[in-house]
């Protein structure tokens, strides 16, 4: 449709995405992904800054949580621990990347993973799920990087 704009085309790609999209191949990549993704915020919760997060964030609490990578007995309501697990991910700096400059399972996996436990049990998502979820966030970020004027512009920058 010719009217249609670009954001509710958007909209309806990403809305239509299922599990059905996701070939043998992005199976296999999604999981090396946020394995690696998980190795690199664990180690991220070594950093200083990573400890410095997780110190101002005790101010927060709900009735919901998630888990706090490396920390099983400290939990926050799923913003705040997708917050501190990204910072872990991203203070080492060794998360994925791809061209122009972007980090996607670093920003992607700590609020896909935050999300899913604070599911009540009787509603908890399966691990394709989970993948599917991950994929969504890849291909959200992965379109809105392609749709900025500022990202074509990046490699001039350095």
């Amino acid at each position: 449709f010719p009217s249609q704009t670009v954001t509710g085309n958007f909209a309806n790609v990403i809305h239509g995405l299922n599990a059905n999209h996701l070939t043998d191949q992005v199976i296999q990549r999604s999981k090396r992904m946020i394995l690696d993704t998980l190795g690199v915020g664990l180690l991220g919760t070594s950093t200083e800054v990573y400890h410095k997060v997780k110190q101002y964030s005790k101010i927060y609490s709900s009735d919901i949580s998630s888990t706090i990578w490396g920390h099983l007995d400290f939990r926050l309501p799923p913003l705040y621990a997708a917050f501190v697990n990204g910072v872990a991910v991203h203070s080492m700096d060794f998360d994925d990347t791809w061209h122009p400059a972007t980090h996607p399972s670093g920003a992607v996996l700590p609020a896909v993973i935050a999300l899913s436990e604070a599911f009540p049990q009787k509603k908890k998502i399966s691990g394709l799920d989970l993948l599917l979820a991950f994929n969504v966030g890849i291909e959200v970020q992965g379109r809105l990087l392609r749709f900025s004027n500022e990202a074509r512009n990046i490699p001039k920058r350095y």
